[in-house]
């Protein structure tokens, strides 16, 4: 599909960390027609040339109705398997030529869903393959960590000057969503993307441990991690009301499976596709110093 014929593009998970920004990236462009889907219409405030549709990837009528008459969809994947991507990529299906993939940067190149070393991996490459084989035009987008995902901590943050957890010399290389959703903004409104798949990082290796003292830093406190072992980190994960369940011990397993892997090395794609160099952690906690406070 060439992108003159790209008139109307579904944005997925619309109000959420990153599909908020699409959605934002897709409107300021102003040459396509933006429809978002959401659970809650009534407080998505999203902007109001944007056509809000009721629903979510787990409401196979919702999402059907919503996929009527468009051209392209930003998908992202809320769920901790794969076992809905059939019914997901055949509603799209039916309508878009081309998905824009939020997939992750557990997914290893050339490995088929069954091997892939991460409970994480084997399902988003098993949504990969499915979009593969059903989509024309396809961009999978692999992130390494969300620097979103910090706000995990942003409680004891509250509490006190430690952060306990697991697995404090982690080496990570943290992602402003705002990065990712430049690069989804590309992938569906431009050319030359189809059959990509990019794998997105952040500009620097950071510890878990470092993390923690930008926070510091950026706050004016003296923060410091505290380390606990993988039974203790277990049971805090699974006391957070905010954290799922079903996630706590494939997050550890990946952890300690990164531990024991090659250092993470920082890929140039966010700047190749948008043009601007990739965001600093430094720069998301000065943005979003409050969630802290």
């Amino acid at each position: 599909m060439s992108m003159s014929a790209v008139r109307r593009i579904l944005v997925t998970g619309a109000t959420g960390n990153v599909g908020r920004r699409v959605t934002a990236g897709l409107v300021a462009a102003g040459a396509y027609e933006v429809r978002a889907l959401t659970r809650c219409p009534e407080t998505a405030a999203l902007p109001p040339v944007v056509e809000v549709r009721r629903g979510d990837l787990s409401d196979a009528a919702g999402l059907a109705a919503a996929s009527e008459g468009v051209d392209a969809v930003f998908l992202m994947w809320p769920f901790h398997s794969a076992e809905p991507a059939d019914a997901v990529v055949a509603a799209i299906g039916r309508h878009a030529d081309r998905v824009v993939f939020l997939s992750s940067g557990s997914v290893q190149d050339g490995v088929e869903p069954a091997a892939q070393s991460t409970p994480v991996g084997r399902w988003h490459r098993a949504v990969e393959r499915r979009i593969e084989e059903s989509v024309p035009a396809w961009t999978h987008l692999r992130p390494s960590a969300f620097a979103a995902n910090t706000r995990w901590w942003a409680g004891q943050v509250r509490a006190g000057d430690a952060v306990r957890g697991a697995f404090g010399a982690l080496p990570t290389l943290l992602l402003h969503e705002a990065d990712i959703a430049d690069v989804a903004v590309r992938a569906l409104t431009e050319g030359g993307h189809a059959g990509a798949a990019y794998a997105l990082t952040g500009p620097e290796v950071l510890t878990q441990a470092q993390q923690v003292r930008i926070i510091g830093e950026v706050l004016g406190r003296p923060l410091r991690w505290e380390e606990l072992s993988r039974d203790a980190a277990r049971r805090q994960l699974l006391a957070d009301d905010g954290f799922p369940d079903t996630f706590v011990d494939p997050l550890l397993d990946g952890y300690a499976q990164m531990m024991t892997a090659p250092r993470p090395t920082v890929t140039g794609t966010v700047e190749a596709v948008t043009g601007a160099p990739a965001r600093t952690y430094r720069e998301w906690v000065a943005e979003h110093a409050a969630d802290f406070v």
